[in-house]
């Protein structure tokens, strides 16, 4: 792993692996004991999630088998060419949980990892013990457009990524947000991870429609496992009107809204926003 920086600083813990899955690999941090927990990460964490563990993933591994899988196309993560829709990820999921001999997890997703989750329980919720969705995006939800993540990430000549902070930080002048997207260019595999995280979520939301499933709403019915929708009241990728379509449309959702909090309460608040989710998935 590389050295944390100030603002991640955490001991390092946990291992990596390489699992085969149906002729793919997937790269697998693992750490903690307990009922096991899948982690999907995001866009702001993906470089963090398959490199370097957050502070957040330490406080959920105090009390769980904490798995952190990089998304095909991410890191070592290989399959991204077979994957045109979010429909293939699932089968993905449901495959590694098989290759795991896990018949039933919770899982938190965060961004488009939420999205994954989401899909994967409408489709499969005997699969789900928990859900937790962050700052999830797949709804369309008239009025409240999902920004355009793309166009922000791009590095322009004399350009610093303080509107992508924005975007993905409550206050992109934070020292988290600052030291995860620098606007001095960082260390080639980095920049290669990054690269990677952006060409997954183009695989799966470029192309209109953006960043949702037409169908999804409709079927959030078909969601039986207890959910929690965690959302920063300041996301500005994803409004909070999304959460509010999420937490409506899944039966008995619970909606916590973090105030002050952008697109990133797992980077922004570690302690508050794993105290709230180990609070959701502690409950019987």
């Amino acid at each position: 792993m590389s050295e944390p920086t100030a603002a991640l600083a955490q001991p390092s813990f946990g291992a990596a692996r390489l699992l085969p899955v149906h002729g793919e690999r997937v790269l697998l941090y693992e750490a903690g004991d307990g009922p096991p927990l899948l982690y999907l990460h995001g866009l702001a964490d993906v470089h963090t999630a398959v490199a370097d563990w957050l502070p957040a993933h330490a406080s959920l591994a105090a009390h769980r088998r904490l798995l952190a899988p990089a998304h095909p196309g991410c890191a070592a993560s290989t399959g991204l060419g077979d994957v045109d829709a979010l429909e293939d990820l699932v089968f993905h999921y449901l495959d590694l949980l098989d290759a795991l001999e896990l018949e039933r997890v919770d899982v938190v997703g965060n961004c488009l990892g939420g999205w994954i989750g989401a899909e994967l329980a409408v489709r499969r919720p005997d699969r789900l013990r928990r859900l937790v969705l962050i700052d999830a995006p797949g709804l369309y939800v008239a009025g409240a457009p999902i920004a355009d993540v793309f166009m922000m990430a791009v590095r322009r000549d004399g350009a610093d990524l303080s509107d992508l902070r924005a975007l993905l930080f409550g206050d992109p002048r934070a020292p988290v947000a600052v030291e995860l997207f620098p606007d001095d260019r960082v260390d080639t595999p980095t920049e290669v991870l990054r690269y990677q995280a952006l060409s997954f979520a183009g695989r799966i939301g470029w192309t209109p429609p953006y960043l949702y499933d037409r169908k999804l709403r409709g079927h959030l019915r078909r969601v039986t496992c207890p959910t929690l929708v965690l959302w920063g009241a300041r996301d500005r990728l994803v409004p909070l009107a999304h959460g509010e379509a999420y937490a409506a449309g899944i039966p008995d959702a619970r909606l916590k809204v973090m105030a002050d909090m952008g697109h990133s309460p797992l980077l922004e608040a570690p302690e508050a926003a794993s105290d709230a989710v180990l609070a959701f998935l502690d409950q019987p």
